[in-house]
């Protein structure tokens, strides 16, 4: 098979393989942005002159038919083909022979894959704050549920203060809101169009980058050709941080699930249609899905350094080093978006444990409370201190009432209408095309 690039030599076999990578593989992932930036690209040929209006109607035809073979999952890159993008203009070239040859004008494969990303970013950061957003309903919802149960607060690992399951599922969901900023700023960076910068320099075709912008609905231009593909290094590293600040929260949350759900503890009861077994141990009921997300979370939270790694000390334009940054990034998505689904399923389905402060285990912990109980009744916070720090290990206090707790945040007053409001409008913020909204759009003739 013919490369895009050949110019009649002989290409060793071992050497083809190598750089061809996994290309063929993940490359299927881009395969119906690339068929759509094509679309975007043909249209503006034929409104800058390059094209004829006949022309056009057989592309975008023949992109149509692609497109869907696409949707059906029948579209394959062929053995011995670089990529989707070489791909695409094969199938175009067989079939419409010259005037398949016509779309690659004015674009090289440079700018091809980086558009081809910049749209599979943003649309799959935008799916993921979905999917992060679900969860953190979810974590409302339970927080409201539980507002009224009390149960250890911890610092050091030691018991602290008291606190509530409430606060305890606000305070993820609070957390998943950050995460959600961090994507808001991924998509931004990744929703500025590079198409037209060619291998980085432009073209002395009449082309018109505007068009094209305005067809594929990114926000903006990335202005200067050659920063387009210098901008890659931060339009990527931004989006593969925002998934590692989520896996973050997910990870932490995770392991306090494992940690509470165990016997030493019992704030949480799993139940038995999302916990494994022990082949000899018949009571283990084992928290399997929450060690693996934890785990799967962890390798998400590597992969910045992996990304940062592959793009440092690379000098301005594109290099195949840039090949190996949809390996660490695409099955990235797959992974946070498992890990998502399989953490909503836990939190919707776990019990809490109403009594865990009727333990005496956990009396101390009331001492803060006592302190500032004192002080209500006029005596310096610093007197109040030592007069409880003397006494808390032999004394007993009563469990004390959320109305108590009057500040904002605190257990009494969760004001987990705030937290909805604030992914509200991120969510607000974050508005992306998908894939069919775009193909119906510009496949029309």
């Amino acid at each position: 098979m013919k490369k895009t690039w050949d110019k009649g030599g002989k290409l060793d076999k071992d050497i083809e393989r190598f750089t061809i990578g996994k290309d063929n593989i993940l490359d299927l992932r881009l395969a119906g942005w690339d068929i759509i930036a094509t679309a975007a690209h043909v249209r503006m040929l034929k409104e800058t002159g390059l094209l004829k209006n006949e022309e056009l109607s057989s592309i975008l035809r023949t992109l149509n038919l692609l497109y869907e073979k696409y949707e059906k999952g029948d579209l394959k890159i062929e053995e011995g083909v670089e990529d989707i993008h070489s791909q695409i203009e094969i199938e175009l070239t067989k079939k419409l022979g010259t005037t398949g040859e016509k779309t690659h004008a004015g674009r090289s494969r440079n700018d091809q894959v980086l558009t081809d990303m910049r749209l599979y970013l943003r649309y799959e950061l935008s799916s993921i704050a979905g999917e992060i957003s679900s969860l953190a309903s979810i974590l409302l919802s339970r927080a409201e549920d539980s507002k009224d149960v009390l149960m250890p607060g911890y610092t050091h690992s030691m018991i602290a203060m008291v606190t509530s399951f409430g606060m305890w599922f606000a305070s993820w969901a609070e957390s998943l809101t950050d995460d959600l900023l961090a994507i808001e700023h991924a998509i931004r960076l990744n929703n500025r169009n590079p198409l037209g910068s060619a291998a980085g320099f432009g073209t002395n075709l009449p082309i018109d980058r505007d068009i094209t912008c305005s067809l594929l609905e990114f926000e903006e231009l990335n202005i200067i050709s050659s920063y387009c593909q210098l901008s890659r290094i931060k339009s990527d590293m931004t989006a593969i941080n925002a998934l590692a600040a989520a896996a973050l929260s997910l990870s932490k949350l995770s392991a306090e699930l494992i940690l509470y759900s165990g016997q030493n503890f019992s704030f949480f009861t799993l139940p038995d249609n999302i916990t494994t077994g022990s082949s000899i141990m018949p009571q283990k009921k084992n928290p399997d899905v929450l060690e693996l997300v934890r785990a799967k979370c962890n390798r998400i939270m590597s992969k910045p350094n992996e990304v940062l790694l592959m793009l440092t000390n690379l000098n301005s334009g594109y290099h195949r080093d840039m090949q190996l940054l949809k390996e660490a990034i695409i099955p990235s998505f797959d992974e946070l978006d498992d890990c998502l689904r399989m953490i909503s399923i836990v939190i919707k389905s776990l019990s809490i444990n109403k009594t865990v402060l009727h333990d005496p285990l956990y009396q101390p912990l009331l001492s803060t409370n006592e302190v500032n109980r004192l002080v209500r009744d006029g005596v310096p916070f610093r007197q109040a201190y030592r007069q409880v720090a003397k006494s808390y290990s032999s004394s007993e206090y009563d469990l004390p009432s959320l109305s108590e707790f009057t500040h904002q945040g605190s257990i009494g007053n969760l004001c987990t209408d705030r937290i909805k409001a604030r992914i509200e409008k991120i969510k607000g913020r974050i508005s992306i095309p998908d894939m069919p909204q775009l193909a119906e759009k510009l496949f029309k003739m």
